[in-house]
């Protein structure tokens, strides 16, 4: 194996925007997850997709996908297989990254990143950033910051490297009924990799207004007037 192991997080219905699979709504002609694929796999290694209900939807993309993995106890090796559909029991985004330590770990891999599919504007330097954090600070965890609407730094816990020897702690932690990815990752203890904007490189599309926003974004970035990291124009 060559390369970091990603795992895109397929979470989320987007009742706000319809319904349906989010990353698959189009920016600039092609489906988010087409941007987030397009900014990770230069510096990527193997990559898959963290997303529960019927895998055929996502058979085009050529990628493994990971329904959520059983937490301690659980009596299944995963969760979230075909009988769910889009609209079963989820475990949200905490149970999309105990998949990715648990595929990375068969791979052979110590670590492995995550990042949501609806963040079409990631930095190219993201993953050699996050593992340079989780380095300098000797955390089994980093995660990745960025400016808010109002410029304050804000956190996105779903953009993250993970050790996964950390994986068994947190199939217990699912077990006992701990779902929010930021208090889980503090309590490990997490580095943070700090990225300017604007644009915010870590914006993410929730409703049919952020939608509209992208948009805007995404011809400034075609027009070279505007980046998170200074990306060629056939990444944006």
């Amino acid at each position: 194996m060559s390369g970091l192991p990603v795992v895109i997080l397929a979470g989320g219905e987007a009742r706000r925007m319809g319904g349906g699979d989010k990353g698959l709504a189009p920016l600039g002609g092609r489906p988010l997850l087409a941007h987030v694929i397009a900014r990770l796999r230069p510096a990527a290694g193997p990559m898959a997709l963290s997303a529960n209900g019927d895998p055929a939807r996502f058979a085009a993309w050529g990628l493994p996908v990971l329904a959520d993995a059983a937490p301690a106890g659980a009596g299944g090796a995963a969760l979230g297989g075909a009988a769910e559909g889009r609209g079963g029991a989820r475990q949200g985004p905490l149970a999309g990254v105990l998949s990715a330590m648990d595929w990375a770990a068969g791979l052979g891999a110590e670590q492995v990143a995550t990042a949501p599919w609806d963040t079409p504007f990631l930095p190219r330097d993201l993953l050699a950033r996050l593992a340079e954090a989780a380095r300098a600070e000797g955390a089994p965890i980093a995660l990745a910051s960025g400016p808010d609407a109002e410029g304050r730094e804000a956190l996105h816990p779903a953009v993250g490297l993970w050790s996964c020897a950390l994986r068994e702690e947190l199939r217990a932690a699912l077990a006992a009924g701990t779902r929010r990815v930021r208090g889980w990752a503090a309590a490990q203890g997490h580095a943070t990799a700090r990225f300017a904007g604007p644009p915010d490189p870590f914006f993410n599309i929730n409703t049919p207004a952020d939608m509209a926003q992208a948009e805007r974004i995404w011809r400034a970035m075609a027009r070279g007037s505007a980046s998170p990291s200074a990306p060629g124009k056939d990444e944006a």
